[in-house]
């Protein structure tokens, strides 16, 4: 009886296994060719990619055009794409995209279909392309927000801003008032067109216009949120100054009109920056 069931099961498992080989020979996988090299987008390339509003001329932007090296430092960059929607039939129904803000700092998630933007090739790198669409920052920060219903129950970028900004030094301090100052040939910086390269080293000034520091580091939370402008005060070449925690809403920023000079405000003398509380990386 022991060899008839044996010998059952030697015939179910070899059954088995030559259903999971034609299983295997049926099965149609997608071949990535030289053809799809050029041709196919991964999600997670889109994804973190900045978009860019190019209005005039769009329609040059066909399948044949190939953008000429640094092109895209003549178009306006709007943001970039936050996650991607697929549907349940493998279709790419919509990218999300994170317009406006300041390094995730009051951006507006919209959606729009993949045919409402353009991938354009860059001409000297193949494996370089860009995102486009055709209407500009103002259409697109005042489109409908996206909101996922599946993730209704998240905090808002506003509730996770506040959070941010009440960790570390604004949770151990009152908060400082904001300078207002108004300085011949400058006017307020756009938080939309300030990059991190522009803050970082920048002078700090007091109300009287005096230098006191520069910015010495951002602080990012892992969402993408400015959770810390770290501010060095006082000190000599380097030496003796003191690290100083500051909220992105305690600044105040101006660049001058038409010229590269960037000043970063603080409304509190250097004295009373000096005995904030000492920022510490850990923190």
């Amino acid at each position: 009886m022991k060899r008839i069931i044996t010998a059952t099961a030697m015939s179910l498992m070899l059954t088995t296994s030559i259903c999971a080989a034609q299983q295997v020979k049926d099965l149609q996988t997608y071949k990535y060719t030289d053809a799809a090299t050029t041709n196919d987008i991964l999600a997670s390339d889109l994804i973190g990619m900045r978009i860019y509003s190019v209005e005039k001329d769009y329609d040059r932007f066909n399948e044949n055009y190939q953008a000429r090296t640094d092109e895209e430092k003549d178009w306006d960059d709007i943001g970039e794409v936050d996650d991607v929607i697929l549907g349940f039939d493998g279709s790419v129904k919509a990218v999300v995209l994170g317009v406006g803000g300041f390094l995730g700092i009051g951006e507006k998630d919209i959606a729009l279909p993949m045919d409402q933007l353009k991938v354009v090739r860059e001409q000297d790198d193949a494996d370089s392309f860009f995102l486009v669409v055709n209407a500009n920052k103002d259409v697109l920060t005042s489109a409908e927000a996206y909101e996922n219903p599946n993730r209704a129950n998240e905090p808002s970028e506003a509730t996770k801003m506040a959070d941010s900004n009440a960790e570390g030094s604004a949770a151990s301090r009152p908060m400082l008032p904001r300078a207002d100052v108004h300085r011949d040939g400058y006017k307020e910086a756009k938080v939309s067109e300030l990059t991190a390269e522009d803050l970082q080293d920048a002078n700090v000034y007091d109300a009287n216009d005096e230098d006191i520091g520069e910015v010495d580091q951002l602080i990012i939370s892992e969402d993408g949120q400015i959770k810390k402008v770290v501010l060095d005060i006082g000190g000599f070449l380097g030496i003796g100054e003191k690290p100083v925690a500051m909220t992105f809403d305690e600044l105040q920023i101006i660049r001058e009109d038409g010229g590269d000079d960037l000043r970063i405000y603080v409304g509190a003398t250097k004295e009373q920056l000096e005995k904030q509380p000492t920022y510490k990386a850990d923190q």
